[in-house]
């Protein structure tokens, strides 16, 4: 398999252009009102901690970007509450979703538009607010993103970021599942999760990295917080594979062991 940075994009992009994230879970017909009140109910259900984190309504009047729109749920969110919202997304067809979803509500964003994380076509100091919620790990250079990000917020402009953590109970079963179970035990998390968490170069980091990144970027760290998620609990199988969840999570410290990863900082 070619992982050379531009074929990765470029099957990163496809993966994601067949389906945008998060429409997986309706049957609704597609752009209908019903699809996207499917899409949204299922993403708070979730991953409610959003909502804390991405704190959308302090953000009135603010200016924000969003890095990887997805099926437009949380950037439904943004212009409802009255920010001053441009949207980005790798694929034609999350744009496309968010173009359907704002016209169905009767809203308008102040721009939205195929682009890549690690190009932002934006200037410098631009933004009051970045947030990317489980989208930069995705890109071949997640450091690239990074410091893009840096460079598009206005000095003491602020970033809320969602990357997937490699210490994690929902990375350890990956690896039970896709490495130990099939006779591979030296398999790395790292190398499982690149090659079975969807879409082919998916990382993951720890919070160790995570700190070492932003400490040689020009920010203040705010924090870095691991959350015990949805899909750390098994919330979607059967009660014996959750209660195993559960011991598993009291035994190995709860959040810290969480699959989201989540930063915020803020640009000196």
């Amino acid at each position: 398999m070619d992982n050379t940075p531009n074929t990765l994009k470029e099957d990163v992009k496809d993966y994601w252009n067949q389906q945008a994230c998060g429409t997986q879970f309706t049957d609704k017909d597609k752009y209908t009102l019903e699809y996207f009140e499917e899409i949204e109910n299922n993403r708070y259900i979730v991953s409610p901690e959003i909502f804390s984190f991405a704190q959308f309504t302090r953000y009135r009047g603010k200016k924000i970007l969003e890095i990887g729109v997805g099926a437009g749920t949380d950037f439904l969110q943004w212009v409802r509450a009255g920010a001053d919202a441009y949207g980005v997304d790798l694929t034609e067809e999350a744009i496309d979703h968010v173009k359907h979803r704002l016209s169905l509500y009767d809203l308008q964003a102040s721009g939205y538009a195929v682009a890549d994380s690690e190009n932002l076509p934006f200037d410098d100091n631009t933004f009051d607010l970045v947030y990317s919620w489980g989208v930069i790990h995705h890109t071949p250079n997640t450091i690239k993103a990074l410091d893009e990000i840096i460079r598009v917020m206005k000095p003491n402009g602020q970033a809320k970021i969602m990357i997937y953590h490699r210490h994690s109970l929902l990375a350890y079963f990956f690896w039970i599942k896709h490495a130990l179970l099939k006779g591979k035990p030296f398999k790395s998390i790292a190398d499982i999760l690149w090659y079975n968490m969807e879409s082919i170069g998916t990382k993951a980091y720890t919070i160790n990295e995570v700190d070492k990144i932003l400490k040689s970027r020009n920010v203040n760290i705010s924090e870095i917080k691991p959350i015990l998620s949805y899909y750390d609990k098994l919330e979607r199988f059967n009660t014996f594979f959750r209660f195993i969840a559960s011991i598993a999570s009291k035994l190995l410290g709860g959040d810290k062991v969480g699959w989201f990863l989540t930063f915020q900082f803020s640009k000196k």
